[in-house]
């Protein structure tokens, strides 16, 4: 018997189980939402710093951060049911997102850096209004209704 042959399965194997540890679906649990619609140039860029252009279907974590270009739009549902669409030339930060859908329990902090965006609240709004708020450069906004339009200028 060849003895490269085993020494190769294993030097795959151990190469193949890195890969595959990378790629493994993060549980729905740990998951803010998806990304249903993406029109023109939508970024995500993770915790890490890794930026990846968007598309629906995505899974959006807390702490992503959502860019978009001058003509480009996306949509996001949150596991709550939230939605929010980022308008042109947006920048997006989920800075926290946690729900128990047994207990209908959680919180949800967005910063709008710039742009705009239209959020409809889910089922966080509903249940816990003050669970829901939303940063802008100048000032942080408690959520009391649960559909509403917000823009951020950019700073000078």
């Amino acid at each position: 018997m060849n003895l490269r042959t085993p020494t190769l399965l294993c030097a795959l194997a151990l190469a193949s189980g890195g890969a595959f540890a990378q790629t493994t679906a993060t549980p729905p649990e740990l998951q803010a939402g998806t990304i249903k619609s993406v029109r023109g140039d939508v970024q995500l860029l993770s915790a890490s710093g890794t930026q990846r252009p968007a598309a629906p279907g995505d899974v959006l974590m807390p702490i992503d951060r959502v860019l978009t270009g001058a003509d480009a739009a996306a949509s996001i549902v949150l596991r709550d049911g939230t939605t929010m669409v980022v308008g042109p030339s947006s920048r997006l930060d989920v800075k926290e997102f946690h729900f128990d859908a047994t207990t209908q329990d959680g919180g949800l902090l967005v910063s709008l850096l710039r742009g705009s965006m239209r959020m409809v609240t889910g089922l966080i709004g509903k249940k816990q209004p003050d669970a829901v708020r939303v940063e802008t450069q100048t000032a942080t906004i408690g959520i009391r209704g649960t559909d509403f339009i917000v823009q951020a200028d950019a700073q000078p």
